[in-house]
């Protein structure tokens, strides 16, 4: 049975993930997938599947999916990246608590990644709460350009898992830590704070060791120490790019 509830995807070049991502929530009776210029099958794809495709330049994250939520035709909205997909578990979850969710309170879900042929359960990995489903009259996202985020007048978690494919190898990976560090950094610029040299010689070390043994990301064997070792070296780099920031030479 459809529910009154659209989906909402933003892409740009996904023609691996989509059809996955349209396909894993079988019970929303629109989906609307919002492009910023994809020179693949992405739109192809989409509309196939019976999507609602339209094209909108890039706004940034929290921007653009605020816009998208404003051309749904439900006000109940279940926002997805498209390299994510709703678990089984999670479909009737939803399904089933359907018609006695609360229109001012936004439900995050828990959400697990596939990374290096294995799901990461550790190293801050997991269960990384998403809220992704919300009604539009009282939620809605901020206009942040980065590590975006519902706000709601309340926020309660589903109990099942939204599933992240989240890089398509290591390369992948150091590529997207680049750019969000990039990301990151103009961002603390432009709230005035400063190159530390402290903070760039020993908040990698301190990453690692969160990540590493805090949070146990030695549990999920080399792709831990992997993972655990990138997120180290993202957040090198967000300082060193902060450095030049302010032309520091």
């Amino acid at each position: 049975m459809k529910l009154p509830l659209t989906l909402i995807i933003i892409s740009l070049n996904e023609e691996r993930n989509i059809e996955r991502c349209i396909r894993s929530v079988p019970f929303a009776s629109e989906v609307l997938v919002v492009d910023s210029g994809s020179g693949d099958r992405t739109r192809e794809i989409a509309r196939s599947l019976g999507a609602r495709v339209l094209q909108e330049a890039w706004r940034g994250f929290g921007p653009q999916k605020h816009w998208a939520t404003a051309q749904a035709q439900n006000d109940w909205i279940l926002s997805l990246d498209a390299d994510e997909a709703l678990s089984q578990d999670l479909v009737q979850e939803i399904q089933q608590k359907f018609s006695q969710l609360n229109p001012q309170i936004g439900y995050e879900m828990p959400r697990k990644s596939f990374h290096l042929g294995r799901w990461i359960a550790h190293g801050g990995w997991y269960p990384d709460a998403q809220l992704r489903l919300y009604n539009r009259q009282f939620s809605n996202w901020p206009e942040a350009q980065i590590h975006e985020r519902v706000q709601a007048p309340k926020v309660e978690r589903l109990r099942f898992d939204l599933l992240h494919y989240v890089f398509e190898g290591l390369a992948d990976q150091v590529k997207t830590n680049d750019r969000y560090s990039g990301l990151l950094a103009e961002k603390d610029h432009q709230e005035g704070k400063k190159f530390c040299l402290t903070k760039l010689l020993f908040k990698p070390l301190s990453k690692f060791f969160e990540c590493y043994i805090l949070k146990r990301g030695f549990l999920d064997g080399y792709a831990g120490f992997l993972v655990c070792l990138i997120s180290a070296h993202a957040t090198f780099l967000k300082y060193a790019k902060l450095r030049q920031k302010y032309r520091y030479y």
